[in-house]
């Protein structure tokens, strides 16, 4: 199964568990109506929440009252799902195969994962566990980098990231010209992660992908790096609490 899940992904996801459900930010209000108008979901529907990590985003579909089946791949990761949300059905599967039957699900929703495994498998396994007319949501929660110290995190951690798979790129966009799915349609909502610097910069980007998978002393400078950030910003310095501001892109289409 993990032959399916990128390194980049499996390792960093790995070792970086506990600090990703500590440090991500959750999602903004607005996308429970989002969720409950645009992606049809409801007490008497089922949704498969793919790459459902650490159960950050399950949340917010439990609060649905839809039926959710959380798959997740990476063991550590399904582990603290497992211990936030116990009464939440978690299986490991990929995006690839998710071990789910034929036509079982109303809806596919992926949060901050569906670029790890934009491919064509991908979408075919999508299509194959959806309903007629089901629907699949997509949801990103993007760093507002016009605010100078969020940019000035990217330029922390930009030089790490390699060829690992990012929304930003676009390349996810590409399994959507086989004509399985309708055309995506754009929301998007303002969001800010509000907390201790420590949290919200400093466990937040240890946990990016590809920021975990380095060895240690490589983490290590990168969060004295941002350490250093938080005690020399105007804006950061001294404070006891930050707010963090996004922009969350969530994407709805249709299967054909």
């Amino acid at each position: 199964m993990m032959a399916d899940v990128h390194r980049v992904a499996s390792d960093g996801f790995s070792n970086s568990a506990p600090t990703y459900a500590r440090g991500r930010p959750e999602y903004p209000e607005e996308l429970l109506a989002w969720l409950q108008r645009d992606i049809g979901l409801g007490p008497t529907t089922t949704v498969i929440d793919l790459g459902a990590g650490t159960g950050k985003f399950t949340r917010l579909l439990v609060r649905t009252g839809a039926n959710v089946v959380a798959v997740e791949p990476v063991d550590a990761m399904r582990a603290e799902l497992a211990v936030g949300m116990p009464g939440v059905h978690a299986i490991a599967g990929t995006a690839q195969a998710m071990n789910l039957p034929d036509g079982s699900s109303d809806a596919v929703v992926c949060a901050q994962a569906f670029h790890w495994f934009a491919d064509e498998r991908a979408i075919v396994e999508i299509h194959r566990v959806l309903k007629r007319e089901g629907r699949l949501g997509l949801v990103w929660n993007v760093r507002d980098e016009s605010v100078d110290w969020v940019a000035a995190i990217t330029d922390i951690i930009k030089p790490y990231e390699g060829n690992s798979p990012r929304y930003y790129k676009g390349d996810w966009r590409r399994p959507f010209a086989g004509g399985l799915f309708s055309g995506l349609e754009e929301s998007c909502y303002s969001y800010v992660h509000v907390g201790a610097p420590q949290r919200v910069i400093v466990d937040r980007f240890l946990s990016v992908s590809f920021i975990a998978a380095l060895p240690n002393d490589e983490k290590l400078e990168v969060a004295g790096r941002l350490s250093k950030l938080i005690a020399s910003h105007p804006q950061l310095k001294g404070r006891e609490s930050i707010a963090f501001p996004y922009q969350t892109h969530a994407y709805r289409c249709t299967r054909i």
